[in-house]
């Protein structure tokens, strides 16, 4: 098992924290796991075939794998942040009217 650390973006934190790359030998295939250690959520797993080299590749092809994904992420929360603002808005706007209607 090979494990790296480095700072990068958690997706769920929404800030630089440390994440941490585990790489496990499976036979002919490797795990790489990658997780924050601060909110210890998993931000990517994948299976790929071992290379012949050890352990001198891989970590550059983790550090560069995870960057994309982590960075895509966030994108999707924010459109239902966007659209729960819109009916919170709606929905004030009729409790506001309905006051109104009761002060006559």
């Amino acid at each position: 098992m090979l494990v790296t650390t480095e700072v990068g973006f958690c997706s769920f934190c929404g800030r630089p924290r440390n994440l941490r790359h585990e790489a496990h030998q499976l036979g002919t295939l490797v795990r790489t796991i990658v997780t924050c250690e601060t909110c210890h959520r998993t931000l990517s797993s994948t299976i790929g075939v071992a290379s012949a080299e050890p352990a001198a590749p891989e970590p550059v092809a983790q550090q560069a794998e995870p960057t994309p994904e982590v960075v895509a992420k966030p994108a999707k929360p924010a459109k239902p942040t966007t659209q729960r603002k819109a009916r919170a808005t709606a929905k004030s706007a009729p409790a506001a009217k309905s006051t109104a209607k009761k002060k006559r």
